[in-house]
């Protein structure tokens, strides 16, 4: 745990990270996620951090298109690792690899709970909640719980892990979790320092289990699945 703390802490002072119901974790306690420890707090409704983060949204919702609207909204509707599938291949058919499957439902059941957590702690108001007039991908969410993204935290907790498996493809990957983070801003649905608390969790989460005996063999069973169809590189 002092480990994973101090590495959050030193990529934040680096300036590394620019920017529903939950599982029961599986290989993670629930005291690991203490969202006082692992993240700092968003900036108040009203304060001068926020009203910068809302004009930001309304300089994106100004200027983006009606097609970087439709890939927003259809990264809105994908929550889970499929979401890496163009870069991973034809061959990432979560169908036909159950032990990839499982792994990564493993990684879905602890950055929810770890989100869900968070959102609960910090309970910030979503950007539509604050400014009415931001026409947002979706307006069902809980209006409080804007901070961390649900889905930025998804995407770099999945995107570590992929990253691990298929390191000849990592930039692609992280690249990817960057841009399916900022759609977050395209929708209105969060603020900048949300997805970078989601980046931070995501992380977080990801590095942790990847340090975690139980979750290394579903892992290395993984490798072997992708390896075997030839969907990453052997090394």
């Amino acid at each position: 745990m002092k480990r994973t703390t101090l590495l959050v802490a030193a990529l934040f002072a680096c300036g590394v990270f620019a920017g529903t119901a939950a599982a029961d974790p599986v290989f993670l306690s629930n005291s690991f996620y203490n969202p006082a420890l692992l993240l700092p707090p968003p900036p108040a409704d009203g304060s001068p951090e926020a009203r910068a983060e809302m004009d930001e949204l309304h300089r994106i919702q100004k200027n983006r298109t009606p097609e970087e609207f439709a890939r927003a909204l259809a990264d809105d509707h994908d929550e889970t690792v499929t979401a890496f599938a163009g870069v991973m291949g034809p061959g990432f058919d979560l169908t036909a690899l159950p032990k990839t499957a499982q792994l990564f439902a493993d990684v879905k059941a602890e950055e929810k709970s770890a989100a869900k957590l968070a959102k609960n702690f910090f309970r910030r108001n979503r950007p539509w909640i604050v400014d009415p007039s931001l026409k947002s991908c979706a307006q069902t969410d809980a209006p409080q719980s804007s901070y961390p993204s649900g889905h930025a935290t998804m995407a770099y907790s999945a995107a570590v892990i992929l990253a691990a498996l298929a390191p000849e493809k990592g930039q692609a990957i992280m690249a990817r979790a960057a841009d399916y983070s900022e759609n977050r801003l395209v929708c209105g649905m969060h603020y900048r320092r949300d997805i970078v608390a989601g980046e931070v969790l995501g992380t977080t989460v990801a590095v942790e289990l990847l340090q975690t005996p139980g979750f290394k063999e579903e892992f290395d069973a993984a490798e072997d699945e992708l390896r075997a169809t030839h969907v990453v590189t052997a090394p």
